[in-house]
This record gives structure tokens, C-alpha cells and sequence, in this order.
């Protein structure tokens, strides 16, 4: 996986002509109606279609992220959850069985658009059908590894990206600190995950991920599949204090285990997987500081103050990690 420094900005041309454009190179009649949807890493669309009651969900991928080969992995995994009956949104194959598309040095899927709401997690039994989906869904991941997509690591997700902001956008006077924590959350990590067991996951598992539609929760937005433990998926769903995240957890074990083994000997991983995604979550934002989107989305993240709040929070979680 590469970053796109170097693309000023990749998404500029995607006008309303140029996204039906594309879409219509696929066989598709559009109406004219173009809806953007909430979407920072790559552009989605909505898109009305002649003749049709249901619009078509359009994802323009962001350039020199995912390969071609990364991204058919991607759906791939999908479509084996699908045919297991898991509910996931797959994209559309054409006729001749194809998923991902190009148009202009952009790599495209089409999804067809799925009503639902988000869960909360926290009410009835939406958790336990979660761990059964979850359980289902890591079968599948643990029967094969994936070829070209990356591994969530210690490496990838925190110190390059540790080494990225500390280079490019960290303020002189908290590099000092921010090295600090991190250098310390990376060397417990690297304890905590050295020998952990990787499958297929979703990777990147929080509500807005979810829909909730008769009674199921379908699974949406494989962008960030990769391999890593089975509890990567899992300790995203949980939330609240302490006491509250152990009653989650245990209504997620008992549904889970009606499918898979729980893995149990993965708990401990959590509060340094937790870790990771603040250092990582703040990398992303600076790598796509150069896209006009960001600036506009994240405007706090040029204020000196939030590098003093990030350095904080970095530290409470070094200590919640210390104490597991």
C-alpha cells in the first residue's frame, strides 16, 4: 500500500459529467441526479438511473492506494461471505463476472443501495447478532490468507506513521513528547502482537459500517480488509467504561461461540490494537492533508492545541495498556 503525497489533488476531476461518464461506460442510463455521500478516503456517489426506482452506489477509489489485485481481494471476500449467506453489500458483477472497473485512471465498483439504519450496540440483542455474524464472517477469513492486501502491523500502523507525522505536520514543540508516548506504545505493541494468529477481517468495524435491516446487521465498506487477529474486529464494537465494555463483551462471546471458538487468548491485544488506531487515525488525516476535503472536515487538526489533547489521550492509553 503506498500514500498519495505526490497526487495534489485526485479527486478534483470528478465532476458530475465525469462521474455519469463513467458510470455510463458500464451500461448504466443515468437520470442526472449525482448525490454525493459522506466518504473521505474515496468518493461515493448515488446515482439515478432511467427507468429505475433504486439508484446505484458508485465508489470512485482513491488513486495509488489499493491495486487492482488489492482490490479484487477485497470484494472476493465479500462475495464468499455473501454465498455463505452472511449479511454483507457486495458490489455488481457485470456479465462476465467483473467488479472493479477503470475510467480515467480511476478504479470504480457499483453497490446497489441498501436502506437501514445504524445499530446501537447497546440495545437488545443487536450485539449478540453481531457475534454470530462476526463468528461466521471469521470462518471464512480463517480458511484462506489473502495474497495482496497488507497486514495490520506494528510497523504500518504505527511507526511509519509515527515517522510521517513527526516529519510533516507535528509542531516543533510537542515532537519531543509525541515521540515519547509513541515510541513506548509501539515497543508494548510489538510485545502484545508479536504472536498474533492473522486471518481475513473486515478491519475496520465501527457502526457506520453497519446497517441494520430486518433484523440483521449486514456488513458494508471491505476497504480496509486485511489480515490480523479475529479481535480486531471485535473490540470496535465495544464501548463505555470498563465495567460497561466486559458487559458487551460477554454477550458477544456467548452469541460468538455458537459458530467459532472465541479467542479468548486475543483479549489482551485489544488496548494496544486500540492504541494503534489513534496513532493511525491521526497519520491518515495528515497523509491526505492535500486533499481540499480534509482541511474542510478536520479543521482542528491544524490547531496547535489538538496535538496537545492527542499527546494526552496517547498517554492515558499508554497507562490503560500498562496496567492489562
Amino acid at each position: 500500500m503506498t500514500t498519495d503525497t505526490a497526487s495534489a489533488h485526485p479527486f478534483e476531476q470528478l465532476s458530475p459529467d465525469v462521474v455519469m461518464a463513467a458510470v455510463e461506460q458500464l451500461g448504466y442510463q443515468c437520470s442526472g441526479h449525482v448525490f454525493a455521500l459522506g466518504s473521505y478516503e474515496n468518493r461515493v456517489y448515488q446515482i439515478g438511473l432511467i427507468g429505475q426506482d433504486s439508484p446505484i452506489i458508485v465508489k470512485f477509489y482513491r488513486p495509488d492506494r489499493w491495486t487492482e489485485a488489492q482490490i479484487q481481494e477485497e470484494h472476493d471476500f465479500s462475495f464468499e461471505a455473501q454465498e455463505q449467506d452472511i449479511p454483507v453489500v457486495t458490489p455488481v458483477k457485470d456479465n462476465a463476472g467483473q467488479s472493479v472497473f477503470s475510467y480515467q485512471g480511476f478504479l470504480i465498483a457499483v453497490f446497489p443501495r441498501k436502506g437501514g439504519y445504524a445499530p446501537e450496540l447497546d440495545y437488545q440483542d443487536n450485539l449478540a447478532i453481531m457475534g454470530r455474524t462476526l463468528a461466521r464472517l471469521h470462518n471464512i477469513g480463517a480458511s484462506k490468507t489473502f495474497q495482496h492486501r497488507p497486514t495490520l502491523d506494528v510497523q504500518s500502523f504505527g511507526q511509519e506513521t509515527v515517522d510521517f507525522v513527526a516529519e510533516h505536520h507535528l509542531p516543533f514543540e510537542h515532537k519531543t513528547s509525541y515521540l515519547s508516548v509513541c515510541n513506548k506504545i509501539i515497543e508494548h505493541a510489538e510485545s502484545t502482537l508479536k504472536n498474533a494468529h492473522n486471518i481475513r477481517v473486515h478491519g475496520d468495524l465501527h457502526v457506520g459500517n453497519i446497517i441494520m435491516r430486518d433484523d440483521m446487521a449486514h456488513l458494508v465498506d471491505f476497504d480496509d480488509a486485511r489480515m490480523a487477529p479475529a479481535i480486531q474486529d471485535i473490540w470496535m464494537l465495544l464501548s463505555g467504561n470498563k465495567n460497561e465494555q466486559q458487559a458487551q463483551l460477554q454477550k458477544i462471546i456467548a452469541a460468538y461461540t455458537e459458530f467459532r471458538d472465541f479467542p479468548h487468548h486475543e483479549l489482551h491485544m485489544i488496548e494496544s490494537l486500540r492504541a494503534l488506531r489513534m496513532i493511525h487515525h491521526s497519520g491518515w488525516i495528515a497523509r491526505r492533508w492535500n486533499d481540499p476535503a480534509f482541511p474542510v472536515a478536520f479543521p482542528w487538526f491544524a490547531d496547535f492545541n489538538y496535538w496537545t489533547h492527542h499527546i494526552q489521550d496517547l498517554q492515558t492509553q499508554l497507562n490503560v495498556m500498562q496496567k492489562n
